[in-house]
């Protein structure tokens, strides 16, 4: 027995039509028996007889009427006529199951489901799956009702599972499921896909049976009894407590149930009041969309919501009522983020990918508004909705950041009774206003019914050559309307499953866009001289087409595109009738049958054409930089992503003609052009456009590539404005919206693109010295990042040394061009990369050759800093690998020598404090040099050197051989020092014992004179106990530098200079010991004895040192007679 299905509770109440409550139960004229032959024939006849006129009334009916209306209609409907408008009322059509049943059509997405990227995962393909392998069940059709099971094989995880599936139907429509597996989801599980389809493909095999109400009707009182307590007994557990009270009922004469006339059933079909869609889990929606916004955009729950986007254009497209409903789910549940009201708190933005997810929620609002068989009640109540959603604090603004302050250009036509309504009291524009606003739209204007419904609408007689004409000089109809407007209503006639209207609006209004390009061509010509005089533009479009939240020129690429390739699905390619209020269908398989559309076309001319010139026009139109960052990032997005686009399509001599015809537009297009000779200052930039262009152009004709990239080089919002007046800048830019800079969010980017272009250029003129030179003086003209350029000039490098081919010297000199220009920019300024900076330059200059490393020498401080030039250029320079590497001879490495050291000395002059060490390793193997170096240092010493500086280059002087020059250079270090008495680790310690030391070895003279310094300069006990330790240990001057033995006695410790050294190394551990003392802790006090310990050894090296230290002591004891513990550990070591 079959598993028991939970029913879904009746539409409507049903009783016998035409009898009385004096009629005896379960009579019928005429009556017949269900099953009878041929029910379950139909469509499914494999004979080719002509289709009945009872199957063609009867699907008809089936298709549009409510079943109940039928009944109401007529007295008496024969039997054979109600089974056949039963078998017809299923849905036929595959592809609505399984739009409910994936995301996508025909089950094509992968991993929609987000579970698996086998999309044998599907529901749809796994319902096909079951069907086919036979699992399939006691399919029964009752009425309007279908129900069967459908056995889930055992997997190895999972026992087998029978599943109870019930659809209810009405008007080839599914209006309720319910399946036993428990489905939790928006789509259809894969049971009742396997069900359904059973029903679709093998509608013979269902045994079909009229609604139940109809077979009651046919029984007398003792079957009817028969049959309910039959009923009961069968299912006694679950119905007898229900069959119980609605017993109780019916015999109460007063009971509610006894008030109705007829009774429910929940096979009999749809009421009149009834809507008819298909079966949405409203609820499910509403859960899927919460936890995927919850999700914040982690595991794929951006994905998954555009997912649901697209299914909601899907049945847009497909004509279903529910794409406005499932949208309206979605957006109530955007509008409940709980995370918009934090954003609006802390005035933080949403990201990108979320901001993204909103505008398309826009745009979808802006399709469904704009329905061309919408009703008027249906557009008020949307209308309603969003002004709702429109008031919230929190509803997120049109642009990301900033209330739009543009006038309302939607409604560029005065359609409907508010038309022309001021906006400007609306304090900003959020992503639903231009849905608002296109619920003022309407098609009913005859002009445009024609275009869209007549392939022939033709005027050859027209002769108003007006700017808003309604034909062309061809008589080509034309379409005059804000640009974005008239392409929303493409996108709303292609969403909405109209593609032959939306290609016939598209086309007109592309023929708009031409006509008007053309005519503003003509009207700067005849102005020209005039405007370039005043060098003054106009902003000619306060909306920009590329990066606009309807996406226009998107919209109408697509359409051409699709249509050219015969991509959209023209099943539903009906013509509209708008003024009659119906519509008639026409079934088109491809788009690209619609010959009698392309007599709007040019000769020889194709959609595809058609498609990347319209891309064209709009990439290339000037337009302002929108405020905010959203925004102007959306401005960059869109031109990626349309560029990328044209990318796709293969150039033929048909495209190549239109290219080179709109460059020569854009090139000499004044204002209208974003390459005309004329911007102002915040126009978006060309570049990355420009770049697309040069790419394509250059194989076909160079010289036009050329012009097109060098006037897109052009910044103009960061250079600076002249006066207004000023006449001596012919191409004087004038800012039309003062003070925008530096809110170029993007600014960054844009300059990155200008690189690109510039780079890209380089490349291709590789070998041409003419167009290089172009090329340079456009780079150093308009590029203002030392970053940028250096970059440049990195790329120019690369590319003038491949390893497969000779080195191009006009490109090398290009790059050290461009790397001379870096070093001057970056020169005063702080950079990160200028040490890296330089060293590139010096490679550069190599491989120019030996002129170019002499001129940067010559010029070094419009360059380098003197450390650089030092350190850097000039020991490069004279380095044994760049005389190798141009294969200098002797006079050429003299002359380059000669550079360097002039440098050098140049550098130590103006820096000695971190040149003169260098300047003097440059200048050892020329003696004038050196001693000119040498003097340079000594000058310095008594004012800028540090003692650091003083003793390396001191100890340099000694590593070469320059004792005495050392000892000089020692003591004038020694002067700068100054080592107090706690700073026994102080770095300068080894420079001092090395000065001692050195002193030492020249004899007893020079350590006679550098012990005075020592003594005035250092107070720290420890390092002068050192310092007398090692003098008391070899005689002076008896360990020369040139290994010479001096013989001669020890100095004397009661004599100068040491005894001065020795009075002052006792001094200092006195004042040291009374230092510590004074702030000493008990865990210092075994350390304090070791130093006390370390002051004996010194006291006891004078003749009377023991007393000294005695008398030392005894006086410790005296002073801190109140530390015992300290002075008792102090007398148990000294006594």
């Amino acid at each position: 027995m079959a598993e028991r299905v939970q029913q879904p509770p009746a539409k409507r109440l049903c009783c016998r039509p035409g009898y009385s409550t004096t009629c005896r139960q379960g009579q019928r004229s005429g009556g017949t028996v269900c099953g009878g032959s041929g029910s379950g024939q139909g469509g499914s006849s494999k004979t080719q007889s002509p289709e009945s006129l009872l199957d063609i009334a009867a699907r008809k009916v089936a298709e549009k009427w409510p079943f109940q209306r039928v009944e109401e209609r007529f007295e008496r409907i024969p039997e054979p006529v109600q089974r056949r408008i039963v078998y017809w009322s299923f849905p036929r059509s595959e592809r609505e199951i399984c739009m409910y049943s994936s995301f996508n059509t025909g089950g094509e997405e992968s991993a929609s489901s987000g579970e698996s990227g086998d999309e044998t995962r599907l529901p749809f393909r796994r319902g096909i799956a079951l069907l086919e392998s036979g699992c399939v069940d006691n399919v029964l059709q009752v009425g309007f009702h279908l129900s069967g099971t459908v056995t889930e094989p055992a997997t190895p995880s999972e026992p087998e599972m029978v599943c109870s599936v019930a659809i209810s139907f009405d008007r080839c429509k599914i209006t309720s499921v319910t399946c036993g597996c428990g489905n939790k989801d928006i789509f259809y599980c894969a049971h009742v896909v396997a069900l359904s389809l059973y029903r679709v493909r093998r509608p013979e095999q269902v045994k079909l049976h009229l609604p139940i109400s109809e077979t009651l009707f046919q029984m007398n009182r003792d079957q009817l009894q028969k049959f309910v307590q039959y009923l009961i007994t069968v299912h006694h557990t679950e119905v007898l407590p229900t069959a119980q009270k609605l017993a109780d009922e019916i015999l109460s004469q007063n009971s509610e149930i006894n008030q109705v006339h007829g009774a429910p059933d929940p096979t009999a079909g749809a009421s009149v009041d009834d809507e008819n869609c298909w079966h949405l889990d409203e609820e499910q929606v509403q859960e899927q969309v919460k936890l995927f916004l919850s999700q914040g955009g982690y595991h794929g729950s951006g994905k998954q919501l555009n997912l649901l986007f697209s299914k909601v254009r899907e049945m847009l497209k497909m004509r279903d009522s529910n794409g406005a409903r499932m949208l309206t789910l979605i957006t109530e549940q955007f509008m409940a983020d709980p995370r918009l009201a934090l954003w609006r708190q802390q005035g933080t933005t949403m990201t990108d990918k979320y901001r993204q997810l909103w505008d398309e929620l826009g745009a979808l609002w802006m399709c469904i508004v704009l329905n061309p068989h919408c009703k008027l009640e249906q557009k008020a109540a949307w209308l309603r909705q969003l002004k709702k959603w429109n008031s919230v604090d929190v509803c997120p603004l049109e642009d990301g950041n900033h209330g739009n302050e543009l006038p309302n250009l939607t409604n560029a036509l005065p359609q409907g009774a508010h038309g022309n309504q001021d906006l400007g009291a609306r304090p900003h524009r959020t992503v639903f206003t231009r849905a608002i606003e296109a619920c003022d739209l309407h098609w009913q204007d005859s002009h445009l019914q024609h275009i869209i419904n007549d392939d022939l609408y033709t005027n050859y007689c027209y002769h108003d050559n007006t700017e808003n004409s309604l034909f062309d000089s061809r008589g080509w109809p034309l379409w005059h309307e804000h640009v974005p407007t008239a392409c929303a209503r493409v996108d709303a006639l292609r969403s909405h499953g109209y593609p032959r209207e939306a290609l016939r609006l598209a086309i007109a209004i592309v023929n708009t866009l031409r006509r008007q390009q053309q005519k503003q061509l003509e009207l700067f010509r005849n102005h020209k001289k005039d405007l370039l005089h005043k060098g003054v533009t106009s902003i000619t479009n306060l909306e920009g087409w590329v990066g606009h939240p309807l996406d226009p020129i998107g919209t109408l690429f697509s359409t051409l595109m699709e249509t050219g390739r015969g991509d959209e699905d023209g099943s539903h390619g009906g013509f509209l009738d708008f003024s009659a209020g119906s519509m008639s269908s026409s079934k088109h398989s491809e788009l690209h049958l619609f010959p009698s559309t392309r007599r709007f076309l040019e000769e020889g001319e194709s959609y595809l054409a058609l498609a990347v010139e319209t891309a064209l026009m709009g990439l290339g139109q000037q337009r302002i930089m929108p405020d905010g960052l959203y925004a102007q990032e959306k401005v960059c997005r869109n031109e990626e992503h349309l560029i990328a686009k044209l990318q796709e399509v293969d150039l033929d001599d048909t495209l190549v003609k239109i290219f080179r015809k709109q460059a020569v537009f854009l090139l000499e297009g004044g204002p209208y052009s974003g390459l005309g000779e004329l911007i102002y200052r915040e126009s978006v930039p060309m570049h990355t456009f420009a770049k697309y262009l040069f790419t394509c152009l250059l194989p076909h004709d160079a010289e036009l590539a050329y012009k097109i990239a060098l006037r897109a080089m052009r910044l103009p919002v960061l250079e600076s404005t002249a006066p207004s007046g000023d006449m001596s800048r012919p191409h004087h830019i004038v800012s039309v919206v003062p003070n925008r800079y530096p809110r170029w969010f993007t600014l960054s980017h844009i300059e990155s693109q200008q690189c690109e272009l510039a780079s890209t250029m380089l490349t291709a003129a590789k070998g041409d010295a003419r167009r290089l030179e172009t090329v340079l003086e456009s780079i150093q003209k308009n590029i203002h990042s030392s970053s940028h350029i250096f970059k440049l000039a990195q790329d120019a490098f690369k590319i003038a040394t491949l390893m497969d081919s000779l080195p191009d010297i006009t490109l090398l000199k290009v790059s050290l061009e461009l790397g001379l220009q870096v070093m001057r920019m970056t020169l005063s300024t702080l950079n990160w990369r200028r040490r890296e900076m330089v060293r590139w330059l010096v490679t550069c200059a190599t491989e120019v050759g030996v002129y170019a490393l002499d001129s940067i020498m010559q010029s070094w401080f419009t360059l380098f800093t003197p450390t650089e030039a030092t350190s850097i250029v000039a020991t490069t320079v004279m380095s044994n690998s760049t005389i190798v590497r141009l294969h200098l001879d002797c006079h050429q490495q003299e002359n380059l020598a000669s550079s360097a050291r002039t440098l050098a000395l140049q550098c130590a002059m103006k820096d000695p404090q971190n040149c003169a060490l260098s300047a003097l390793t440059l200048c050892e193997k020329d003696h004038i040099a050196f001693e000119t170096a040498y003097q340079i240092v000594l000058d310095a010493a008594t004012t800028g050197m540090s003692y650091t500086q003083l003793f390396t280059i001191a100890r340099y002087m000694e590593h070469r051989g320059y004792p005495m020059r050392a000892y000089k250079l020692a003591t004038l270090a020694m002067a700068h020092l100054n080592l107090s008495y706690n700073q026994d680790t102080h770095p300068a310690i080894n420079d001092v014992l090395w000065a001692c030391a050195l002193s030492h070895s020249l004899g007893k003279n020079e350590l006679a004179a550098i012990i005075p310094l020592v003594v005035k300069s250092v107070k720290c006990a420890t390092v002068l106990s050192d310092i007398l330790r090692r003098c008391t240990l070899t005689t002076p001057g008896m360990v020369a530098l040139h290994s010479r033995r001096n013989s001669g006695k020890l100095m004397s410790l009661d004599k100068a200079p040491l005894r001065q050294l020795l009075d002052a190394t006792i001094g200092a551990y006195i004042n040291t010991t009374h230092s510590r003392l004074t702030h000493i802790s008990p865990r210092h006090y075994s350390e304090f004895i070791e130093f006390l310990s370390k002051a004996r050894e010194t006291f006891l090296m004078a003749h009377d040192g023991h007393i000294q230290f005695t008398q030392f002591i005894d006086n410790l004891k005296q002073i801190y007679k109140g530390k015992k513990k300290l002075m008792m550990l102090v007398r148990e070591r000294f006594g």
